[in-house]
């Protein structure tokens, strides 16, 4: 075996071991070369060894820390018992009773016929008239209820940003962003072969000179906007900032994907840019956040123009519903369970919130109550990698780094994204609890 790879060994026991923590620093290559009897060109491979078996991360003009952690077992516990791994990187709301609200809606669809039509085949893109009627009403929102004709249906949210990104981007083309943006967008950019082009942002969101100025360097394909309750930064861009989206939109002749899957969180947000410049804008939307995570369905309000080509995206995608999930999808919409299941966990959303600014008060946050994520800025001396490794290692918690949302090279902040919506109250509490200590915690990274 190679030197290196058996000094590289050596430090993975280390870290299996305890005696290096996920969040220490190793020394600068020259001196590890010292101490191990070795020369420069080795204690490179070496670190380059541990980056690729995933042990240590790099930070350019700090050093290489230890990112290590066992892998958590499973979903957060019931009880939040010692340090019982909580992961907060999932985010899927989950009211009390939900279960039994959806059930009601199930009993027409045990019939022999009716169970038989709807699991004949994945639906159409287009679905039925009733489906899109049902989703029309699922989606309106105050001053603005999209036309049932221009709903389409995918098998979940994600294939259904997938689809618009598809339909509207053609590999190699360039798609606008905002700079922190929602994760899957870039695995979709990345297969799609699409370049993701950074916007700069505000508190309301994208800033309309940042569009503009990215296009006119080189013009994009279309752009990629959450401009309700942003994932990860809780921003809501009011009505001026989205008219004013709009109209950029229509004289750049340029398209937007606009994401709403978390706006159900906050019934009294403006319309959304689809009101504004409904010819402009592809908007996408899921039923999972205000349902269950294993009832998946995506929604997509397409322009007229537009509608077959998405159409087309999502049969070539394979990305079309299922049969009984369409099904299921539309007598819980005509029956009130999704209004009742979305109300519910609206109220959730207002508690979970008044847990984190106790457990974290003093630390800067951007959040709201009425979202189910925050941001911490973490405090110095932490960086996100570090900090992330840490959380999971010493305090049984998982949360995201910044740099899984940061569109570009070298732009990833020191911030990680705290999912709130999937463990119970309790379990919640106490791990905020974990992380706010270990924040604090006098063992942190040096400078």
């Amino acid at each position: 075996m190679d030197e290196y790879r058996r000094i590289a060994d050596r430090v993975e026991a280390a870290v299996r071991d305890g005696r290096l923590r996920p969040g220490d620093r190793l020394p600068p290559q020259r001196v590890f070369a010292r101490r191990h009897g070795i020369a420069n060109s080795t204690a490179i491979r070496v670190y380059g060894e541990l980056a690729r078996r995933g042990l240590v991360v790099g930070e350019v003009g700090r050093g290489t820390f230890v990112r290590a952690a066992p892998p958590l077992p499973g979903a957060a516990l019931a009880e939040a018992t010692g340090a019982a791994p909580v992961d907060l990187q999932l985010n899927y709301p989950v009211a009390p009773g939900q279960s039994e609200l959806m059930a009601r809606a199930l009993t027409a669809l045990s019939r022999p016929d009716v169970l038989a039509e709807a699991v004949s085949g994945p639906a159409a893109a287009t679905g039925t008239p009733q489906a899109r009627e049902a989703a029309a009403g699922v989606l309106a929102r105050p001053g603005w209820t999209p036309d049932p004709e221009r709903v389409l249906f995918a098998g979940n949210g994600r294939q259904a940003i997938a689809a618009a990104l598809s339909a509207l981007v053609p590999p190699g083309g360039r798609l606008g962003v905002e700079a922190l943006t929602y994760p899957l967008v870039k695995a979709v950019a990345e297969r799609l072969g699409i370049r993701l082009v950074p916007l700069a942002l505000d508190d309301e969101g994208v800033r309309p000179d940042a569009l503009a100025a990215a296009h006119r360097a080189a013009p994009l394909a279309a752009v990629y906007l959450q401009p309700t309750l942003h994932n990860p930064l809780s921003t809501t861009a009011g009505e001026e900032r989205r008219a004013a989206l709009a109209e950029l939109l229509r004289s750049l002749d340029l398209t937007a994907v606009e994401d709403t899957t978390w706006a159900f969180l906050l019934p009294d947000a403006p319309a959304p840019l689809a009101a504004h410049a409904p010819e402009r804008v592809l908007l996408v939307d899921s039923l999972s956040k205000r349902l269950a995570p294993g009832l998946t369905l995506g929604y997509l309000v397409a322009p007229g123009p537009l509608r077959a080509a998405v159409a087309d995206a999502l049969r070539s995608g394979a990305w079309t519903a299922g049969g009984l999930a369409l099904a299921a999808a539309t007598r819980w919409a005509a029956d009130g369970t999704v209004t009742e299941a979305a109300a519910a966990k609206r109220a959730e959303t207002r508690a979970r919130h008044a847990l984190v600014l106790r457990r974290l008060d003093g630390h800067a946050l951007r959040t709201s109550p009425h979202a189910y994520y925050c941001w911490w800025e973490l405090p110095a001396p932490w960086r996100a990698e570090t900090f992330t490794a840490a959380a999971a290692a010493r305090a049984g918690v998982a949360v995201t780094p910044g740099s899984a949302f940061a569109v570009g090279p070298g732009s990833a902040p020191d911030a990680v994204r705290v999912g709130l919506a999937s463990p119970p109250r309790e379990v919640l509490d106490a791990a905020l609890a974990r992380l706010a200590a270990l924040a604090a915690e006098p063992g942190a990274p040096a400078g």
